[in-house]
């Protein structure tokens, strides 16, 4: 498992979820304290392609030795890459949350709803 961390680059979502912002195209996972929270990571459910997340609403699940955990969308946006590699290796979730352990790239249809989520440094004043 990876140390805590909290890249400066991200957003967040206060329900522990964070944003890499490429342009029109976010890239979404769940941070270091999620995936500590969850334990070890054993199966993701991702969605589909081409399917719709909306803002604060769950997109998939996680299922860890520990509970199955929705996972929340900080942004809006449709679908257009899941990483199909957590299917045989969702342990990457916990070893490389903010790399490897990526989890799905979305086009954002409201990219003003960046501006509602935390920097680094405020989402992690909000662990304590």
């Amino acid at each position: 498992m990876a140390d805590a961390s909290y890249p400066d680059d991200l957003i967040y979502h206060p329900d522990h979820d964070w944003a890499r912002i490429d342009g029109d195209v976010a890239t979404f996972g769940i941070t270091w304290f999620a995936q500590d929270a969850l334990g070890e990571v054993v199966f993701f459910d991702p969605p589909a392609v081409g399917t719709t997340v909306t803002k604060d609403e769950p997109y998939a699940e996680v299922e860890s030795v520990k509970a199955v955990s929705d996972v929340i969308a900080p942004l809006s946006g449709e679908i257009v890459e899941v990483n199909e590699g957590l299917g045989e290796n969702p342990e990457a979730i916990n070893d490389d949350s903010y790399g490897e352990g990526w989890m799905v790239k979305v086009k954002l249809s409201d990219p003003s709803e960046t501006g509602v989520l935390l920097d680094s440094a405020t989402y992690q004043g909000s662990l304590t």
